[in-house]
This record gives C-alpha cells, structure tokens and sequence, in this order.
C-alpha cells in the first residue's frame, strides 16, 4: 500500500467523494460542485495535507490531515466502500503514525468517530490508539439529529517505545 501526496487530480477526488455513501461523516454526500469548489478554494491543502490511499495503482481512499502546521493535527479517512473492511483502515492509521511522529515531529494525533463507527472503533484500537473520551450528544448528523462521539489519541512517546500508555480517566473521581 502507498500513500501520495494528492496533486490536484480533482476527477478523482470528486468521483470518491460523491460515488459513496458518507454514513458517518458529517456532511452526507457532496455535490460535485461542491467538491470542485472545495479543491480550488484550498480546502484539502491549505493548513492541510492530503494523500491518495493507493493499493496496486488503484486509489482506494483518501487521508486529509487537518492542523498540519499544529503539534497536535486531526484528521479525516475515508475509503471507497469496495475497500472498507479489508484492513486498509489500520494499515493508514499505522502509517499515519510513522508520517506524523517520525517525519513532521507531531507529538500527538486526535481522531473522532461516531460512537456507532464501530468498524473505525475497531481501526483505531489496531493500530494502537488509545480510547480517550467519551463525549455526548457531540456530533451534529446532516439529518438533523445529534449522536455520541468517542476520542481515540496516539502520543509520540508510545509510538516511539512501541507500547501503549493507559489513560489515567478513573484514578480521580470526579
């Protein structure tokens, strides 16, 4: 698997974006107006950075990291439905790691997903995020309606030993 640098291939990029189904992203499905508007304003590379997730020279989703000039970036996956649930989601997560922690010094990576994301809930805890929050009614649904949302992190010492540091959320009780 290969991940590049997206270069402008607009065709590409609004054909993934509105030939899928967006269940737990905010938004739903972009028009394609919409997307060509987003490409030309900067919106997938001013202040971030945006890569193809390619496997043999096919583009089988996208990474757009948000806040790259911050120490603590956030970001967006999204993979093309054919591609979901055959691993890829944890191979992007693991290489975001090796990206952010060992070439751009980050020394922490955010991620949130609906609470009933449970295959992204699954990535992240395979790649060695560690579960972090919990916050409720924090995210606003296109259809109107509010659900839970659940904080995975990633801290750049634990990358760096290769282990897994427990929070400490229960050892104060309130």
């Amino acid at each position: 698997m290969q991940f590049k640098l997206f270069k402008n291939e607009v065709q590409d990029l609004v054909d993934l974006l509105i030939n899928n189904e967006w269940r737990y992203h905010s938004g739903g499905i972009p028009q394609r107006d919409k997307v060509k508007v987003d490409i030309e304003s900067g919106y997938y590379s001013d202040g971030r950075e945006t890569f193809w997730l390619i496997d043999v020279d096919k583009k089988v989703g996208i990474i757009v990291i948000d806040d790259i000039d911050d120490t603590i970036p956030q970001f967006d996956i999204r993979l093309d439905a054919k591609y979901q649930g055959k691993g890829y989601g944890v191979k992007s997560l693991k290489w975001l790691q090796d990206y952010l922690f060992g070439k751009r010094g980050k020394i922490r990576i955010e991620g949130y997903t609906r609470a009933d994301n449970l295959p992204m809930r699954k990535c992240f805890t395979k790649a060695g995020f560690v579960k972090e929050g919990y916050l409720r009614n924090s995210w606003e649904n296109e259809c109107g309606t509010v659900s839970d949302t659940v904080l995975y992190g990633a801290i750049f010492e634990d990358w760096q030993a290769g282990k897994i540091t427990n929070i400490k959320l229960s050892e104060i009780p309130y």
